[in-house]
């Protein structure tokens, strides 16, 4: 039965995904093996338009909303979960300087000037293939717009950026780096767009980790970058604006594990029904059962996602936030809980390389862990949520 959510208009680009699919599977494991950045996905997604994803079709994109996307990550995990994580980082910052960015309230000339930059930003997309990533952790605090170390200095023509972004996905290949930075004495926070070419940009250390290794999310240091005024993609404050009353913004990593979840579902199942070998091993109970418990957290996590894209948008009410921590927890515990029951249900290869289930085990135990809104935060403020005068009520 087709969910409210799956309208036409948004399932015609999941079909996208869906058709390079069974590629990227097929390129997954040597990604792991490597931790290699998944080139060939990228120029697949490149070619089928998928850069452009929320971009508006008058500009040359395909003109999904934030739930399309949801949805086509999820498609995207399905089928490569590396891949629809970085994908996500690209894709976050169309959504911030469009979609979300229309939501917001922005004064004539700010909105002036947010539509110019966000032209050039999306024609470099559409007519250059430009990739964007958006590493914002340092490491320092566990909020998106806490703990930010990163100086951006006002200059002739743009700013002098210093700083250093911890898990900087992409940071092999991409060719704009956007960052969050403060400038002394402002507390507004800067959206910066930073050349991966430009001269006192460098990437360091090794990403040699248990799962996700295809993401390259090294460490991007910034020594006093200039940073062109035209790369400033939002108006100062507006990222704090965005932060405050689109908090939706920050799930979007748990799409790619939900479709991630899918694919577990996918492999154990054609293992229990024999699919590509001689035996069959669904008629014996204990199987059936571990079967049973993973479409249970599937449905489960699936359900209170889809529940959340429901309403997803500006100004959330309270419950309704508290809604989308609790769906950041469900997915993000779900997927390695998942994954251990596939292995055990599918017996000893499956934790042999390359093996689906081995690497997908891996994948899913990375999810908890991820920034902004980690399994531990969300956890925190689900803690407090309801328990306190609305005056204190936990952070979006």
């Amino acid at each position: 039965m087709t969910h409210a959510i799956e309208t036409p208009e948004r399932m015609a680009i999941v079909e996208r995904v869906a058709a390079l699919g069974p590629h990227f599977a097929k390129r997954a494991a040597d990604y792991d093996r490597h931790a290699t950045f998944p080139h060939e996905n990228w120029a697949d997604l490149k070619a089928a338009g998928l850069l452009g994803i929320c971009i508006p079709v008058a500009d040359g994109g395909l003109g999904g909303d934030f739930v399309g996307y949801a949805l086509t990550s999820a498609e995207l995990g399905r089928w490569c979960a590396t891949t629809a994580l970085t994908y996500n980082m690209h894709v976050a910052t169309t959504l911030l300087i469009g979609q979300l960015a229309d939501d917001l309230d922005v004064d004539p000339e700010d909105r002036r000037l947010l539509e110019q930059r966000r032209t050039v930003l999306r024609r470099g997309i559409i007519d250059r293939g430009m990739i964007h990533s958006q590493p914002f952790s340092e490491g320092v605090a566990a909020g998106a717009t806490e703990g930010i170390l990163t100086k951006a200095t006002p200059a002739e023509g743009g700013y002098r950026v210093t700083g250093r972004k911890i898990f900087a996905s992409l940071s092999g290949a991409a060719d704009i780096h956007n960052i969050v930075c403060v400038v002394e004495g402002d507390r507004r926070i800067r959206f910066l767009g930073v050349p991966a070419d430009a001269a006192g940009v460098r990437i360091e250390g090794d990403w040699d980790p248990l799962g996700m290794r295809g993401t390259d999310s090294r460490n991007l240091v910034l020594d006093d970058v200039f940073v062109p005024a035209g790369n400033e993609w939002l108006p100062p404050g507006l990222f704090d604006q965005s932060a405050r009353r689109w908090p939706y913004f920050y799930m979007t990593l748990s799409f790619s594990y939900l479709g991630l979840m899918r694919g577990i579902l996918d492999h154990a199942g054609a293992y229990l029904r024999g699919e590509g070998g001689p035996i069959e091993r669904r008629d014996h109970p204990i199987k059936q059962q571990g079967w049973a418990e993973m479409n249970l957290l599937y449905d489960r996590a699936r359900a209170l996602c889809y529940d959340v894209l429901g309403e997803a948008g500006v100004d959330p009410s309270f419950e309704a936030l508290r809604r989308a921590w609790s769906s950041m927890v469900t997915t993000m515990n779900a997927a390695p809980e998942m994954a251990a029951i596939a292995i055990r249900i599918c017996g000893g290869r499956s934790m042999l390389r390359p093996s689906y289930l081995e690497q997908a085990y891996r994948d899913a135990r990375c999810g908890a862990t991820m920034l902004p809104w980690s399994v531990e935060v969300c956890l925190e403020r689900l803690g407090r949520a309801g328990l306190y005068p609305s005056t204190d009520e936990p952070p979006a």
